[in-house]
């Protein structure tokens, strides 16, 4: 999460919704879903930023896995009366590294010197997250500096 601060952005917080894979598929996305609805609660954004869909014909399985994640997302944020951006992740990229094709660590080290952070955001989820916050503020009419 991310706040328009005096000179650009400042972060409020981040991290994962973690869910452990042995649990079932209803049961991980209700965690998602409640993890979701407390930070919306806690902060009230005004928009929240979401990743398009992305999927390799390769893995399918992975894009239905993250169909489920991204609807219980969706359904969060609509509940809460908070406005949706979904973003191409080579949109994201190219905003942050100036490449759509740039690698994790590169999406890190950008989001890392944008942000002044002291230390490089990690896990790489965490960097693409802000990426994504910072892109999406900077679509909104938001200042990055």
């Amino acid at each position: 999460m991310i706040e328009p601060a005096s000179g650009g952005v400042a972060v409020l917080g981040s991290g994962v919704i973690a869910t452990r894979a042995d649990l079932p598929l209803e049961a991980r996305i209700h965690l998602i879903y409640d993890g979701v609805c407390r930070l919306l609660e806690a902060h009230a954004p005004t928009a929240l930023v979401l990743e398009d869909l992305y999927t390799e014909y390769r893995f399918p399985r992975t894009a239905l896995l993250m169909a489920h994640a991204r609807g219980v997302i969706c359904l969060a944020a609509r509940q809460s009366g908070v406005a949706v951006l979904a973003l191409a992740p080579a949109e994201v990229k190219r905003a942050v590294t100036a490449s759509g094709a740039a690698s994790k660590h590169q999406v890190q080290h950008s989001v890392q010197r944008l942000l002044k952070l002291a230390a490089l955001p990690a896990p790489s989820h965490v960097a693409d997250a802000l990426a994504l916050a910072l892109t999406g503020f900077s679509r909104l009419g938001g200042r990055l500096t």
